[in-house]
């Protein structure tokens, strides 16, 4: 049997209490498997590092694209990566060329 809430009354209608949510499960299990955290951390450190530089910025509208991508053996390297636009790096996908 499953556990039983407390009943509250706000304004003489009786409503439920909810659960606490819990936080760091559900973003455990929307985030994805090891393989794809680690993916997001080499693009997150990708980014980091082309706004460091100076070629892009935040709202930009432009992405880091990895030229040899990451899930095909790729690196972080500055001579793998180059800016290019939000529609070329969705067309171009997981492709070394477009």
């Amino acid at each position: 049997m499953g556990s039983v809430l407390p009943l509250n009354f706000v304004d003489g209608v009786m409503i439920m209490a909810e659960k606490k949510r819990n936080y760091r499960k559900e973003y455990d299990e929307y985030h994805g498997t090891e393989k794809q955290k680690a993916f997001r951390r080499k693009r997150n450190q990708a980014r980091y590092a082309a706004v460091k530089k100076g070629l892009a910025c935040k709202g930009d509208g432009m992405e880091v694209d990895h030229i040899h991508p990451l899930s095909k053996g790729g690196s972080n390297a500055p001579t793998n990566i180059q800016v290019v636009t939000f529609q070329y790096n969705r067309k171009k996908k997981d492709k070394t060329k477009a």
